[in-house]
């Protein structure tokens, strides 16, 4: 059996769930403040190349820096569903290291009509508890596969 470090109790298992849960709605509504706040102010971020386009992973430093970065990133696109799935965090007093899974829809106008780039996605994440609550002090997107499908958008 893996080693498993979980002595945060079920307090905080939700409140790290519920922290990559606001990321996803932040980013969806492009809420730049509401997501610099889940970051610690001197917060890193790791983009992997096969977003950057450069052969190299990018890392955006400083919680507004990254906030506006990934909100800039997605705002030409019709709309964003990211939708959180399992997650696995180790606890270690006021910090913590976790993996979380995710479904990236980023929505666009195509040629022909509306289509979806899904990118299945991991977060390795770490977070630091401080005096407003847990908050991401790194956290490094990986791409699994992506696939771009045909999809209809109501009026």
């Amino acid at each position: 059996m893996p080693d498993v470090r979980w002595n945060g109790g079920m307090a905080t298992g939700f409140a790290l769930t519920e922290l990559t849960a606001r990321y996803a709605r932040a980013v969806d509504r492009r809420e730049t403040a509401t997501l610099a706040a889940l970051f610690d102010s001197d917060a890193t971020f790791v983009l992997p190349p096969a977003l950057t386009g450069t052969g190299a992973a990018t890392e955006l430093r400083g919680s507004g820096v990254l906030a506006s970065a990934v909100v800039d990133a997605v705002s030409h696109l019709q709309s964003t569903r990211h939708v959180v799935h399992q997650q696995v965090i180790d606890v270690d007093g006021s910090t913590a290291s976790g993996e979380t899974y995710c479904t990236a829809h980023h929505v666009y106008a195509g040629r022909n009509g509306f289509r979806d780039n899904r990118i299945a996605l991991r977060y390795h994440d770490r977070y630091v508890l401080g005096d407003t609550g847990w908050q991401f002090s790194r956290r490094e997107l990986i791409v699994d596969f992506s696939e771009d499908v045909p999809v209809t958008v109501p009026d």
